[in-house]
């Protein structure tokens, strides 16, 4: 298994860790909240390195398309403003998080962090070119971001032990996997007390 150490160039991008898809939310994903001291400890990893740490948020209005009144797959969630749009408080986010607001209009939906949100361009601006990707759901937010980051250029480390999915259809999650790995993300873990390193580069737990 491969050591990666990080330095400049490399960041952090917490997807969509929001009250309203943790268990008890709206659309809640089941054990998603196992990913918090997971992702607690790259945040840590991000941080103490002044590496910089952005944060997704869905931040629908009211009558987004998404939602079943609308015609659309889902219950009401991540409402802007509403409590279940929050992050969850046992995430510790830094001072300097950057929030990466999605799906903010009534007709547009957007399950990866990079659409119409001028993500790709701010990373550019600060010289990022690898981003670990964590967060909810696997399946959805996770896959379409991913995917995005690749053709955006940026190599993208896919941290699957802080991340959880969905699974609607039995499988989904693993074939979301997958698609990420075919595509070009690089599994990584946190490293355990033994390795000199921050992540280690090998196969999916």
């Amino acid at each position: 298994m491969s050591a990666i150490v990080l330095g400049q160039g490399d960041a952090l991008l917490i997807v969509d860790l929001q009250l309203d898809f943790l268990p008890g939310g709206k659309l809640g994903v089941p054990n998603g909240d196992a990913v918090i001291p997971p992702i607690n400890r790259l945040i840590d990893l991000y941080a103490t390195r002044g590496l910089p740490v952005f944060a997704s948020r869905d931040w629908h209005p009211e009558r987004h398309c998404s939602f079943a009144g609308q015609g659309g797959p889902w219950p009401p969630h991540c409402v802007a403003g509403t409590a279940g749009a929050g992050f969850s408080d046992q995430l510790h986010l830094p001072q300097d998080v950057v929030i990466v607001s999605k799906a903010i209009t009534e007709e547009v939906d957007a399950y990866s962090a990079f659409n119409g949100t001028g993500l790709g361009d701010d990373l550019r601006a600060r010289g990022v070119r690898r981003v670990a990707v964590c967060g909810l759901a696997t399946d959805y937010c996770v896959l379409n971001t991913v995917l995005d980051g690749i053709k955006e250029g940026f190599e993208i480390l896919l941290v699957a032990e802080a991340a959880r999915a969905v699974d609607v259809a039995p499988g989904d999650g693993e074939r979301a996997m997958a698609r990420m790995l075919l595509a070009g993300a690089a599994p990584v873990q946190l490293s355990g007390p033994a390795l000199v390193a921050d992540l280690a580069l090998g196969a999916l737990p």
